[in-house]
Order: structure tokens, then sequence, then C-alpha cells
């Protein structure tokens, strides 16, 4: 089942407006939790994809049990696009529909993994620590590049790691998930400690370079997508 989305009332339709609602919450975020063991309860992997010539974002939640990775419950929202294209400030396109899918699930979603950053995030605000604050739910951010931070190259083995730099200020981790692939690139988003964050990561990418949760997420919003805009 996919929920239908409408824009909430009094969404920001400026960066300015943006920009003060990222300021507000930021300072909510929690940093001193270390967040739910690795293999335990429930991980949920959240995503979107959009149409953007038809004004159509869908999301999608897909919940993993974190000891087998086996899908427990999914989810999907489609809606309208909720706020322009602006590096830094894709949140406000995505919220309303991944709060919608998260919304619809049968099951208590666990951790929250999302396809994007936490605190790596020009502002340190990035989707998944937005979406933490939002929701009161653990959230890590996992992104398939390093955005505007800069790295060194962790060594080629599975599970090494080398800091994701603003600076001198370590906003995440390059994360090697399979040997000799690129990493990923995690951040802590809310409620979670940056190790365990990594350590989540691992267990969720046995065989692949991203997360299973990020994987099964993307799919399934991609289908509930090309439904949501078929004819």
């Amino acid at each position: 089942m996919t929920t239908t989305v409408r824009i909430p009332e009094g969404w920001p339709t400026t960066e300015e407006e943006a920009r003060a609602v990222q300021d507000e919450l930021r300072r909510r975020v929690v940093l001193d939790e270390p967040g739910p063991p690795p293999g335990t309860g429930h991980v949920t992997g959240v995503d979107v994809a959009y149409d953007d010539e038809r004004d159509v974002v869908a999301a999608a939640a897909v919940v993993l049990d974190a000891a087998t990775l086996d899908v427990v419950a999914e989810a999907t929202a489609v809606g309208r696009i909720s706020f322009p294209y602006v590096p830094g400030l894709l949140a406000f396109r995505e919220i309303p529909t991944v709060l919608a899918a998260l919304d619809a699930l049968p099951v208590p979603p666990g951790l929250v993994v999302c396809d994007g950053y936490g605190l790596a995030h020009p502002r340190r605000f990035g989707l998944a620590s937005h979406l933490g604050v939002l929701t009161g739910l653990p959230t890590i951010g996992v992104a398939k590049n390093p955005f505007t931070f800069t790295h060194t190259d962790p060594a080629p083995a599975r599970g090494s790691s080398t800091p994701l730099l603003a600076g001198d200020e370590e906003v995440g981790r390059a994360l090697r998930t399979q040997e000799g692939i690129k990493p990923v690139y995690v951040s802590v988003g809310h409620r979670v400690d940056l190790d365990t964050a990594c350590a989540h990561v691992l267990r969720l990418s046995p065989r692949y370079r991203l997360p299973e949760s990020t994987r099964r997420a993307d799919a399934l919003c991609r289908r509930a997508l090309r439904e949501a805009t078929a004819g």
C-alpha cells in the first residue's frame, strides 16, 4: 500500500526559510548516545526517487531484521516535490514523503539508515539528522560520495576507514565495506555514535558496497515512482 502525501502547511518555500529551520532543529541533535547495538532489533532503510517533470517524489521504508537482514516490513509514500533542488537543502524535498512512509510501517523501525548525510553536511544537519530530530529515532547517513569533504583513501581491506574531514573536524568516515571497492561515507545522524554507525554499516553490507537497507529501499522507491507515474 502506498500513502499519498500532501505538502505540510507552513513548509519552507525559500532558501532563507529552510536554513532558519535547519538552524533551529540542529540544536536538538543528540550526539552522546551510543545507539542500538549492531545486529539487534530492526534496521530500516529509507530512500526517495523523483520525477521532476511530473512533480512527483516517491519514498520507501524497508525494515530489516538486523540479525538476519530478512525483510520484516515495507511501506511507500508518494507526493508532490516539496522544495526546489538546492544543494545542502535536499532534506526539504524528501522529509514529508519519508515521514509518511515511516508512519505507514506496521512495526517499529528501530535504527534508520538514510541514503545521504547526517553531520557530514555543510551546515552539520543533513537528512539523517533532520529525520532523527523530527522522529526521535536513532539515525545514520550512508552516502555514495564525500560531498564537499576530504579524506585519505582507506586501506583495501573490508572494514578499513579514514576520517571524513571538514578542515580538522571529523564529520564522518570513509568506510570500506568490500575489499578493494570504493568506500561509502558514513556520518552520524541522531542518537548514535560514529563507531556504532560504522559497525552497523558493515553488518548491513555482507556482499555489496551499499548496505542492504539502502539497496532494498532504493529498489522499492523506484518501483513506487514507476507505478505512480505510469500512463
